[in-house]
């Protein structure tokens, strides 16, 4: 079974909810972000998002956007990443989603890079410029593969078009609280139990909500209308402050495991 599926059944079977976190690949190197997803697996996190690193990151805030940038100048690469959830392969099984554009897919080819990341250990992708409308063939491949096409849902998604959607997705949903882009917020946004409770009359998948979230306490007022949370900005925030720093990795396990333990109360 895809291990985000077997994750979100696990949870639901024992009445919990997921963390899910996002980092951005590279950032400060490969090395490291090894080294944080096992951090990560360790704190309790849930899914772990990867980054892709793309020189014209749309959908993301300043934050995310300099992880990307920083990314890049480390030398990440697509294989080179790969190469890198291979080796997290070696020591955890924590579920890996890459958030990646459609530009970096297209340059491999679909079925290669579809492949190639089933065969490193990738269990689904995020693709935050692909329509669900022209994925048909994304959709084949990604169901042939065993790996989960995750799609977005926005505050501004017509209803009946977001029965199309989650109609078509696989894993999780990802609701986007926020109109916008990635970025810290001060609070989470007042009809977020409406939106969830939408979504829910056309799915029966898990539906995890980001953008925006920073604290446990919004973590966990989240996760208590949702099945999971996505905290990204938060952390990259302090991977761009303490990258340099040889306790990174514990210190951001620390900082992911007061998420998890709020998001784990309800």
């Amino acid at each position: 079974m895809n291990r985000i599926v077997e994750k979100f059944a696990h949870l639901k079977a024992a009445g919990k909810k997921a963390l899910v976190v996002y980092i951005g690949a590279g950032d400060p190197h490969l090395a490291a972000t090894r080294d944080l997803a096992l951090a990560f697996d360790r704190a309790g996190v849930d899914v772990l998002e990867l980054g892709v690193p793309f020189s014209d990151p749309l959908a993301d805030g300043l934050v995310n956007q300099l992880a990307a940038q920083r990314g890049l100048e480390s030398g990440t690469t697509p294989p080179k990443l790969l190469a890198t959830v291979t080796e997290i392969r070696k020591e955890s099984q924590i579920p890996i989603v890459f958030y990646i554009y459609f530009n970096l897919i297209h340059k491999v080819g679909m079925a290669q890079f579809i492949a190639d990341a089933a065969k490193a250990g990738v269990d689904g992708l995020l693709v935050l410029d692909l329509p669900p409308e022209e994925s048909d063939n994304y959709e084949a491949l990604m169901r042939a593969a065993g790996l989960c096409n995750i799609y977005l849902v926005a505050p501004t998604t017509p209803e009946d078009r977001m029965a199309s959607i989650v109609k078509r997705g696989a894993g999780f949903i990802y609701y986007i609280s926020r109109e916008g882009v990635t970025g810290m917020q001060s609070q989470i946004a007042t009809n977020l139990a409406s939106q969830v409770a939408k979504l829910r009359a056309h799915t029966n998948l898990p539906i995890a909500v980001g953008f925006g979230i920073s604290n446990p306490a919004q973590a966990k007022a989240v996760a208590s209308e949702a099945d999971g949370c996505v905290v990204g900005s938060a952390i990259v925030n302090q991977i761009a402050e303490h990258g340099k720093s040889s306790d990174l990795a514990a210190r951001l396990g620390a900082f992911a495991k007061a998420m998890a333990d709020a998001v784990k109360s309800i």
